[in-house]
């Protein structure tokens, strides 16, 4: 048995471009599944704070944190759905630096949680989102470029 026929060749036309570097490059694909995930999610999430489709979710506020609100808790969801919202919009663009976001709201959604009785097992489910945000910053380091800084710093080589 020769390796042709163990190992068939591989159709460079199917596997070029993105799809190929999904099919061919596990962490590509995990940075991407974490990518799309991390920014439908938590748009979704976030609009879905201004109609209370999935749940009541100013009922996943402590109540000590309501208790400090200068406005409803209503009102205070509506401004966490906006943020999520962004996020996610930020994550779709600039995964890089966005998912540490993702991971430091995450973190503040857990500290909530933790805070009163009931709540425990979504706030671990919190940590392994937080968990994930954090994989997807690293894999960012590796698929997303970073910012640019504008104008000139220092001379080119040669420059005189």
């Amino acid at each position: 048995m020769t390796s042709a026929s163990v190992h068939p060749p591989v159709d460079a036309g199917l596997h070029t471009g993105l799809w190929g570097r999904l099919r061919q490059e596990p962490a590509f694909g995990a940075f991407w599944i974490l990518r799309v995930g991390f920014a439908a999610l938590p748009f979704l999430m976030g609009l879905d704070k201004f109609f209370n489709l999935l749940t009541d979710w100013p009922a996943y506020f402590a109540p000590w944190i309501v208790g400090v609100l200068p406005f409803s808790a209503q009102i205070a969801m509506h401004v966490v759905g906006g943020i999520e919202m962004f996020a996610g919009v930020m994550v779709a663009i600039k995964p890089r630096y966005a998912a540490y976001v993702v991971a430091l709201w995450l973190a503040g959604i857990i500290v909530n949680y933790l805070t009163f009785p009931g709540y425990f097992d979504v706030a671990l489910r919190d940590v392994g989102l937080m968990v994930a945000a954090l994989a997807l910053g690293q894999l960012a380091r590796s698929y997303d470029r970073p910012l640019r800084r504008s104008g000139r710093s220092g001379t080119s080589v040669g420059a005189r």
